[in-house]
């Protein structure tokens, strides 16, 4: 981590003020201009990682006003993992020295739905889409658990156990997020009012 670098707890106030900004349709865009880019031509620094939901409506750097060189960004429908998703988010965290990273779930999400419609019905969509399926039946399941069965309160539950799997599957994470460099915070985008609510968090 670089010695300027702001604490996992000052990049999520740093997030939430640009989300706000975002939502008051008062956004700032900054980093965006020419300048900036050219800054950026021998390495980045971003501040936070988003691991979100590859649907179109929930665009990172948008969301959160902020421009080039601040988000380190990967997303997956439905936010799943696997070992490359894992192996990017290890080279913000481990390599670039990101002090954050942000689970980001949305209401409507399309991959909660196709996996509520497969434990419903029994029948798994077809070709790859089942992977995707697969990898958030067990949140399905936990959510049900708890007595939660609408769509939205099934994708915070995945969002939070997103959260709690990253340190689990990775140890790059789980090292830097027990020495305190690293926070993880788990958040539901809505989609109607552009609002941000975080629904878990570890190391802040």
């Amino acid at each position: 981590m670089q010695d300027d670098s702001p604490t996992p707890a000052e990049a999520w106030a740093t997030m939430l003020e640009g989300n706000a900004r975002f939502v008051a349709d008062a956004p700032q865009h900054p980093n965006q201009d020419a300048a900036r880019r050219a800054t950026l031509t021998a390495g980045q620094a971003p501040f936070a990682t988003v691991f979100g939901c590859a649907d179109s409506r929930v665009a990172a750097e948008m969301i959160f006003d902020r421009g080039i060189g601040d988000l380190f960004v990967t997303r997956t429908a439905g936010q799943v993992m696997d070992s490359a998703v894992l192996g990017t988010l290890e080279f913000g965290s481990h390599v670039l020295g990101i002090p954050l990273i942000v689970v980001l779930g949305h209401d409507s999400c399309g991959a909660v739905s196709s996996a509520l419609d497969a434990h419903a019905t029994g029948t798994l969509p077809p070709g790859h889409l089942s992977d995707v399926v697969q990898k958030v039946t067990p949140s399905v399941l936990m959510a049900h658990r708890a007595g939660v069965t609408d769509a939205r309160g099934v994708m915070e539950h995945h969002v939070a156990a997103t959260v709690d799997l990253l340190p689990e599957r990775s140890r790059l994470i789980g090292e830097r997020l027990e020495d305190g460099t690293l926070g993880i915070v788990g958040a539901a985008y809505d989609l109607a009012n552009g609002t941000i609510r975080e629904v878990a968090r570890q190391g802040l």
